[in-house]
């Protein structure tokens, strides 16, 4: 999401005088997981939440809500009654890497370069394993996290189905019709044509991975007896 569409949705929500939740996991101002510039944006409409487990703490469970007062009140008492005492352990952590601002170094200089080269490797393997003359393929443009979206146009079975037969194979994505909640059209195709591919594990199995993902959608294809379409 851009800043100025980030600005639209403030200013709707603070029309309605209601709060604007933003999932904020790979956003600024940490882990500042993005390869677009955003800027950190906050005020009393919004409540933020933030998280480290992709700052490398997944199992420390821990995560940052910014909100006014009374809210913060409020889930307080919510998070005492639902966990009685809340792990400290990210926190003590986290909160010397806060005070001295190395988090956003930290953020910029090591995890953001980091996963941004292990895309740059995820889209090759792909561009390589699909060749030049295979069928019509897209990936919308990485801008952050740790996901790549692929797009196949006028496939001929729908995501949901070569999400199961990638799934036979051991290999797991995520079918992109889930992602598109509340549209009054059922019947619009995209939602029906994409995956979502993390490439946050090793190199080598994302590399395995693209390549069986793409000799499912060619064999898709060939079963419907296409070769490719350029």
């Amino acid at each position: 999401i851009t800043d100025d569409e980030l600005a639209r949705l403030e200013a709707m929500a603070r029309e309605q005088d209601i709060p604007l939740i933003v999932d904020g996991a790979y956003g600024t101002p940490f882990p500042s997981l993005l390869f677009v510039d955003a800027k950190p944006t906050w005020n009393d409409q919004i409540i933020l939440c933030l998280s480290l487990s992709k700052l490398g703490l997944p199992a420390a469970r821990t995560g940052i809500v910014i909100a006014s007062a009374p809210v913060i009140k409020a889930l307080s008492g919510i998070n005492a009654i639902m966990n009685l005492a809340t792990g400290s352990f990210g926190a003590m952590l986290a909160e010397p890497l806060v005070k001295s601002g190395e988090i956003l170094s930290l953020s910029r200089e090591v995890i953001c370069p980091f996963y941004k080269a292990k895309m740059e490797r995820a889209v090759e393997a792909f561009r390589v394993a699909m060749g030049e003359d295979s069928c019509r393929w897209y990936i919308h443009k990485p801008e952050g996290a740790m996901f790549l979206w692929l797009w196949f146009p006028d496939l001929p079975v729908s995501s949901l189905e070569l999400y199961q037969r990638l799934k036979e194979r051991g290999v797991l994505v995520v079918s992109g019709h889930y992602f598109f909640p509340g549209l009054p059209d059922d019947d619009w195709k995209h939602r029906h044509e994409c995956l979502r591919v993390t490439y946050s594990q090793d190199d080598e199995q994302v590399a395995s991975g693209m390549r069986i993902i793409a000799d499912e959608v060619k064999a898709v294809w060939a079963e419907h007896g296409v070769a490719g379409q350029s």
